[in-house]
């Protein structure tokens, strides 16, 4: 491989919109410093792609057209994010990208504008393709085109799994100009759809490429990239960049250009986050004091596994919180209705596992809860990310019992600073004790309950081997 070749190019933020990562341009991250961004040449030839300057530019100062600058004032984009205003004139360009920011940034319009773009001077069916890791996102991406392409009436598909197969196979036949699709589910449609083919394919895009990668869809992938043509252009965009995706870029890509707007772990300056060291035992009784305390705000409490998220749910019900869990078990109807809810703030309380964490379209969200410590500091950084967007501000804190205490290190040391224990007086939680107790019992027989009614359908979770058709639900 050719030598990579780096250029850091500094570049002061443009004021954020009021967006987030699916509608693109309200950046997550407006720093009080100025980042640096990095673009990589994957070429033998020079890099050229960037010189500094002192003010953001505008979309029609990136290359776009006059209807897709209309497009972007319509919806309330005021002006680029860094993904956007680095990534959008390479792909206007004709190179594939590499594209790696935080969750927030804009990504979506990022590789949206210019296959839209592109898609104006050549239209044609089955123009392009965008992958993604859930079936949440995907139905975000698709509704991003769709207002994006609205001048021109873009056509789009979602094929995802644990839908019917016969309204995409109708979809599909309508010749839609772009398909946005989880893995497993396109590939279900190329194998044994009749007639349909990516043979004209001009554009692909890999969203959440880890994500996707860490799914174990590989293979999949794989499979998918033999029946595309070698002949187009390939945008794959990452909050991480691992050593499975650049596998990914050397099997996929051509010639590519990287940019990079975000360190490994980084998250926003407005957010504030803080930690709370208290036995397991009492982790109830703390949730619920946090809960109180900050009472009519819109929050997301992280679990670990289905079991927690469910039980956490009753919980907070018995004890009258307006909180709706949400998790890969759930069918597609209900994840999509629970996420409808919550946007719309008729629940304010979202308990999810890690299934939230990445990508999706949450605006607003006040506080974010680590109920349960991630395993790793990526999935750490996820999930904090889910506040603190378009420039407001948020809260996260996270619960650390004597179980959890090495795992918090490796986060702290991740982000590279200690962060301050959030005050909780003992003696003002402990008066919750009593109200706290009958509701944990109401919860263990709500899980009793719903235990029995999934055994007796034989659907007890995480038994078996996931089929293709589920693998876009996540483990959780």
């Amino acid at each position: 491989m050719p030598i990579t070749k780096k250029r850091k190019v500094a570049r002061g933020v443009p004021a954020p919109a009021e967006d987030s990562d699916a509608h693109s341009s309200g950046s997550e991250s407006p720093q009080a410093e100025k980042p640096s961004k990095e673009v990589d040449d994957s070429s033998n030839g020079e890099n050229e792609a960037a010189a500094d300057k002192t003010s953001a530019p505008s979309f029609k100062e990136l290359g776009l057209i006059d209807s897709l600058v209309e497009a972007c004032t319509t919806l309330g984009y005021t002006a680029p994010t860094p993904i956007q205003v680095e990534s959008i004139p390479i792909a206007l360009k004709g190179r594939d990208v590499i594209g790696l920011a935080e969750t927030g940034s804009g990504k979506t319009a990022a590789f949206a504008l210019p296959i839209l773009q592109a898609l104006m001077d050549k239209p044609q069916a089955f123009f392009g393709l965008v992958l993604a890791p859930t079936r949440e996102l995907a139905y975000q991406i698709s509704q991003s085109f769709e207002l994006l392409g609205s001048t021109i009436n873009v056509r789009c598909c979602t094929l995802v799994g644990g839908m019917d197969m016969v309204p995409q196979s109708i979809a599909l036949g309508k010749k839609p100009h772009i398909i946005v699709a989880t893995p497993g589910r396109l590939l279900d449609h190329l194998e044994n759809t009749k007639g349909f083919s990516l043979r004209a394919l001009r554009y692909l895009v890999m969203d959440e490429a880890d994500r996707l990668l860490d799914l174990d869809f590989g293979p999949i992938l794989d499979k998918i990239l033999k029946v595309i043509p070698r002949e187009r252009r390939t945008l794959l965009f990452s909050a991480t960049l691992s050593s499975k995706v650049e596998s990914l870029q050397r099997a996929s890509l051509q010639d590519p250009l990287r940019v990079s707007v975000s360190s490994k772990y980084q998250t926003v300056s407005t957010l504030q986050q803080y930690f709370m060291l208290r036995p397991h035992k009492f982790k109830d009784l703390y949730l619920i004091w946090l809960l109180n305390e900050h009472a009519g705000k819109s929050s997301i409490i992280f679990t670990r596994t289905v079991h927690e998220t469910q039980r956490v749910a009753f919980l907070l019900r018995a004890l009258g919180f307006g909180a709706i869990p949400i998790h890969g078990q759930l069918s597609q109807s209900a994840r999509l209705g629970a996420l409808g809810k919550f946007r719309s703030r008729s629940r304010n309380i979202l308990v999810a596992t890690d299934v939230a964490a990445r990508g999706l379209d949450i605006p607003s969200v006040d506080i974010v809860l680590n109920f349960d410590l991630p395993t790793d500091s990526k999935t750490y950084i996820h999930r904090v990310g889910r506040t603190a967007r378009a420039g407001k501000a948020g809260i996260a804190i996270s619960f650390v019992t004597q179980y959890d205490v090495e795992i918090w290190q490796r986060v702290e040391g991740a982000l590279g600073k200690q962060l301050p224990e959030y005050d909780a007086p003992k003696d003002e939680v402990m008066v919750l004790q009593e109200r706290v107790g009958e509701a944990q019992r109401y919860a263990i027989m709500e899980m009793k309950a719903l235990d029995e009614k999934k055994g007796s359908r034989g659907n007890k979770f995480g038994k078996g081997k996931r089929s293709r058709d589920t693998m876009d639900q996540e483990e959780g």
